[in-house]
């Protein structure tokens, strides 16, 4: 059997669910996230093994991406962070070695091999947050920031009251929320909403994962996706209607899903990542968390050509004219089911 590196396809190649399995993995590794990803936006994902002996030592994973932006190498595109599989330098620069001859980007949580590596350079940081739920219920509560136990006695005082989505409209009545947010408040086009689809049908049909809503009177106010992997409970999309932000919704969604990974049987809820600047979510996510790193964004090889440059830096101004308060919903969806997967 040959010994090496071998490049796989990690949707469907077992060795690659095996290495996951066996390894301090996330999320974004699986075969299921990955599925996501080619499924909704055609990306080439690669994956890479080590073989010693015909036994898998350690993997990466990644995206080959070409369009309009040029070809590059992202692991892992929408995704938090996709640390490399692996023990070592040496393990690192076998697996790395002939991704660099196109723009590549990487980003890091747990390995420090890609941020010791003279080819690639800091590009961007982002907070990350976790929670330790491996308590009991009595004693999450009291370890519980006061202000986050005001916030969800306030939500259950106005009568919100949170349920585990199972019905199909229950996402699209989360995917219009999530679209008013991104598109209102953060200026920003929406995912696909058949990028939630795929979630959907991947993750939270099969059980590896929930949808959380929380209603006032029938009426959707705020909803979390999560996803399960491994021991730990991912807090992946967070919506909520910005007209009735005051009843707090979100924070009694935040005590449900840490409710809903004890009830499961896992140690974690996994925050996801916060951009360095975003004060106020990060403050929010301090009243909850035990846990925080910083995920570093690290890019390499050939700088992009001029003309790539002149279309990525038209983005923000098609972003700013398509999310404008008097183009209709309907447009703005439409342009992110179009144009999302640029922004990698």
């Amino acid at each position: 059997m040959t010994d090496g590196v071998v490049i796989i396809d990690p949707v469907s190649d077992p060795r690659w669910d095996r290495l996951v399995r066996s390894r301090r993995a996330d999320v974004f590794h699986t075969a299921a996230w990955l599925a996501v990803l080619s499924d909704v936006y055609g990306f080439q994902l690669r994956g890479r093994l080590l073989l010693a002996g015909g036994e898998v030592q350690a993997g990466l994973v990644y995206a080959k991406v070409d369009d309009e932006l040029g070809r590059r190498v992202v692991s892992l595109p929408f995704s938090d962070f996709c640390d490399p599989l692996v023990d070592g330098a040496e393990q690192w620069r076998r697996l790395s070695e002939g991704l660099f001859d196109h723009p590549v980007r990487f980003r890091c949580l747990h390995r420090t091999e890609p941020l010791d590596d003279p080819r690639l350079s800091p590009a961007g940081k982002a907070h990350w947050h976790r929670i330790a739920v491996d308590l009991s219920e009595e004693e999450l509560w009291a370890r519980l920031d006061p202000g986050a136990r005001r916030a969800i006695r306030k939500a259950a005082n106005q009568g919100v009251e949170v349920r585990v989505a199972d019905r199909p409209d229950d996402l699209r009545s989360f995917f219009e929320l999530h679209l008013k947010v991104r598109k209102h408040k953060y200026r920003l086009l929406a995912q696909p909403y058949r990028f939630f689809e795929a979630i959907w049908e991947r993750f939270i049909a099969g059980g590896d994962g929930a949808l959380l809503l929380a209603e006032v009177d029938g009426s959707v106010v705020g909803g979390v996706m999560f996803l399960s992997f491994g021991d730990t409970l991912y807090y992946k999309f967070n919506a909520s209607d910005l007209d009735r932000l005051d009843i707090r919704p979100n924070d009694t969604i935040m005590w449900h899903g840490m409710r809903l990974a004890r009830e499961r049987g896992l140690a974690f809820v996994d925050l996801g990542v916060s951009d360095w600047d975003q004060e106020g979510l990060i403050r929010y996510k301090e009243k909850y968390a035990t846990d925080h790193g910083v995920v570093t964004t690290l890019v390499g090889g050939p700088a992009p050509g001029s003309e790539v440059t002149r279309i990525r830096g038209m983005l923000p101004s098609l972003t700013t004219m398509l999310t404008e308060a008097d183009v209709p919903d309907f447009v703005t969806e439409r342009a992110g089911d179009l144009y999302y997967r640029l922004f990698t």
